[in-house]
């Protein structure tokens, strides 16, 4: 049995709550999300960080509400990124578990349940901002803010590469792929690169490296696999590796990216950038990250679930906290004040530093906290950290390009609610 370490000044057993939350009413938490299927690799993490919240927070005396503390649980049902599964999932949290919080994945998913979201007045997290709308005003995205976020590494090659100039992109088309490509097009625009191939797939790869032979062929200084699954990032990277390509490679995600070192090469994967760090990065201790002990918290999570860590454990983790300190400010799991807590009493951050309630002009609402997010490059087989880089100031300089694409590509806030009111997909 694992004891809890990473609240170092825990001395019971993660595993049992404290004695003095015994029999008391728990406060349960609903965890919808992929947990098989090829969208896996950003679930089923988030369900274990979950969990490991869980034992956090009983260990250290439960959630305080009113003048009682109470155990959590966490309630889990894996849709698997399947939209009619998604709703049956969202129905059993709700109605049979009595969870007071659901969090998401979000994407293709979130059209099937958003009336059921806001009728029910249910408070749900996604890790998707392009999944917020004026109609869902209880779906709200507190840390990650995907796609957003990928104009920062494209602005640190604009500076870092300036070789880099010709790029070719693909994507899957579906509600990850679609608003990605359009934020990276935007960002590449800003940054003056030329997109000379762009292949849009549906869900599956059926001969990855046929198309990847089609976006060399006009010599470009950059691939970019955009927010493709895991599966897909390895199976184009292994391709590009294969095809003798030596120019940069750029994704959001490249999870588990050891297994594609040894597949490919340590030479092969220097200087690959992408979005999502180690959490025992050195530069997760800068005073400004609002995670408690990252590099504990990843220690933990990697002895109870080794082989797991992705882009997401973290995030899972982080957005609870926000919750749990939100209602215990507010002494209530009501969503309203909940949700009015967060975003009038200095819920001013997220897991990177500063933040704030952004949107409005992009999702049409205000319930994204955005601020910074680190660019990742891999170094001696090692993702690090480069440098944090401010979202929001890119947004001041570029944010027309960025409605501009996002509206080319049908992913604007009011295009959503009208393929939602005419049950047509968005592409």
């Amino acid at each position: 049995m694992s004891t809890y370490r990473f609240g170092a000044d825990l001395a019971v057993t993660a595993t049992m709550p404290s004695l003095n939350i015994r029999g008391r009413a728990p406060i349960k938490v609903g965890v919808l999300a992929p947990f098989t299927g090829i969208q896996s690799s950003w679930g089923l993490p988030g369900i274990h960080a979950s969990l490991l919240w869980a034992d956090y927070v009983n260990a250290a005396g439960g959630l305080r509400v009113g003048n009682e503390n109470h155990p959590v649980e966490i309630a889990s049902f894996d849709d698997q990124y399947d939209p009619a599964r998604a709703l049956i999932g969202a129905r059993k949290l709700v109605h049979e578990d009595e969870v007071k919080l659901m969090v998401m994945l979000g994407g293709d998913t979130v059209p099937a349940i958003s009336d059921f979201l806001t009728r029910e007045k249910v408070l749900a997290t996604t890790l998707l901002p392009s999944d917020l709308s004026p109609d869902i005003p209880y779906l709200i995205a507190p840390c990650e803010v995907h796609p957003i976020y990928v104009v920062t590494g494209v602005d640190w090659i604009a500076e870092n590469r300036p070789d880099c100039r010709k790029v070719a992109i693909c994507a899957q088309k579906d509600a990850l792929g679609l608003p990605s490509v359009a934020t990276y097009r935007a960002a590449f625009e800003a940054a003056g690169m030329d997109v000379t191939r762009e292949i849009l797939f549906p869900g599956d790869l059926n001969d990855v490296d046929a198309m990847v032979a089609v976006m060399l062929e006009d010599e470009p200084d950059i691939l970019c696999w955009d927010t493709t699954y895991e599966p897909f990032v390895h199976a184009l990277t292994e391709a590009a590796f294969r095809a003798g390509f030596k120019g940069q490679l750029l994704s959001c995600t490249c999870d588990n990216y050891h297994s594609l070192i040894a597949k490919t090469s340590t030479e092969f994967m220097e200087g690959f950038i992408f979005q999502f760090p180690d959490f025992d990065d050195e530069a997760l201790n800068d005073p400004r990250i609002r995670f408690d002990r990252p590099n504990d918290f990843y220690k933990e999570f990697n002895l109870r679930y080794p082989g797991e860590w992705s882009a997401v454990p973290w995030e899972y983790f982080s957005i609870l906290e926000i919750w749990r300190k939100a209602v215990e400010l507010a002494q209530t799991t009501d969503p309203f004040a909940v949700l009015t807590g967060m975003k009038t009493e200095g819920f001013s951050f997220n897991a990177f530093g500063d933040a704030r309630w952004w949107g409005k002009e992009l999702f049409g609402i205000d319930n994204a906290l955005v601020g910074s997010w680190p660019v990742v490059r891999i170094t001696d087989g090692k993702a690090r950290i480069v440098e944090y880089r401010s979202i929001l100031d890119w947004w001041e300089k570029h944010g027309d390009l960025l409605l501009q694409h996002m509206r080319a590509y049908g992913q604007m806030w009011d295009q959503q609610i009208e393929n939602r009111l005419h049950g047509q997909p968005v592409e």
